[in-house]
């Protein structure tokens, strides 16, 4: 009898194992489809305030109200991709025509300002990097290869956009319904204490992003009208992608201001680096920094303080622990997710002081 047991022990916890590698599985399979979820519950979290708004506000239908958020959501991706299309085809085209030489040159001339400027003997990293065979053999025709390459795939991004629209319209329709999906998950006679916990995640998410929304747009506004007032290639795209880089926290902004300074130097290749190209480059860092002083004592502090309840110490320690466990995508989920938990811990945990203590302003 007892070999029976053990036997069945085993037989039972080898079905778990399988069974756990079977989800692993299948969950791999389909993460498209839960990024798609995703998104589509990060918009629905955004867009919710605003069906809001025009529903009790302004009167509207609950499905035209939901249309018209998810129009706007479509308005917003088609200005971004009208926007970006045609500077990545034109710039394509410029660097399958750029004459390498002049390129050389221009990097050589850059290299003795700076040298002269300095005041240093060596300064051999563009000659280093001139000298390379990479350089000395680049192709830039593979440039609109690979850009043609990107377009190829049009079909699978229209397949998502539709995708995200659809699971969005229908969270947006029907607010019951991922609590509905969740309830299924909870014991009977804990349905209470699950729907509580799920309206309270939401209600600090829905916070969080619809700031986070506004911390991108006002940096994109600040980074617009910098790059515009000292006339860089490309500012409103620019500005644009150093916006969204602070989704990253900490590294995001460290990533665009050297995009900016590049932009900067690029811009002005081939003039004179101290009268030109180094004052701009003052100017230019002096108002990303003044911007970033904006973000970092303003901004967040709004976003983090009255939308997630969360101490900025408390913060800072979460990002950088997922940071260093999961990497650049640990450090853009830290926040919602550590929230989330937070909450969860509050109606279970709540007689621990640790608890009482991270979760006092929840």
């Amino acid at each position: 009898m007892r070999a029976k047991t053990i036997a069945g022990g085993i037989l039972r916890a080898l079905g778990v194992i399988l069974a756990i590698g079977i989800l692993c599985l299948f969950i791999y399979k389909i993460q498209s489809v839960l990024v798609y979820i995703a998104v589509a519950a990060v918009i629905s979290l955004i867009g919710r305030p605003i069906v809001w708004f025009l529903k009790y506000k302004l009167k509207f239908p609950n499905i035209l109200a939901v249309i018209t958020v998810l129009v706007l959501v479509l308005c917003v991706f088609a200005g971004i991709m009208g926007l970006f299309v045609p500077i990545i085809l034109q710039q394509s085209e410029n660097l399958a025509h750029i004459d390498i030489d002049t390129f050389r040159h221009d990097l050589y001339e850059l290299n003795q300002q700076v040298k002269e400027f300095l005041g240093v003997r060596q300064l051999d990293l563009v000659q280093g990097l001139k000298r390379t065979s990479f350089v000395q053999n680049f192709d830039f025709q593979f440039i609109p290869d690979f850009i043609n390459l990107i377009f190829g795939g049009i079909g699978t991004i229209l397949i998502g956009l539709f995708s995200i629209v659809f699971i969005a319209f229908f969270l947006l329709k029907d607010s019951r319904l991922m609590l509905d999906s969740i309830l299924v998950f909870s014991n009977t006679g804990e349905e209470e204490k699950f729907k509580n916990v799920f309206n309270k995640i939401k209600h600090l998410l829905s916070r969080y992003f619809v700031g986070l929304t506004f911390q991108i747009f006002i940096l994109f506004v600040l980074y617009s009208v910098l790059l515009l007032v000292f006339k860089i290639d490309n500012p409103i795209a620019i500005a644009l992608i150093c916006a969204v880089l602070n989704i990253v926290p900490y590294l995001g902004p460290i990533i665009a201001g050297a995009l900016m300074a590049l932009m900067v130097v690029s811009t002005h290749l081939g003039t004179d680096f101290s009268t030109v190209i180094f004052p701009k480059l003052i100017y230019v860092m002096s108002g990303y920094a003044i911007a970033q002083l904006i973000d970092n004592f303003i901004n967040q502090p709004l976003i983090f303080g009255t939308s997630v309840r969360s101490h900025p110490l408390e913060i800072f320690l979460v990002i950088l622990i997922s940071g260093i466990l999961f990497g650049v995508i640990g450090m853009v989920v830290a926040v919602p997710v550590y929230t989330a938990i937070k909450v969860i811990a509050k109606e279970t945990f709540s007689e621990y002081k640790i608890v009482k203590k991270l979760t006092k302003d929840l």
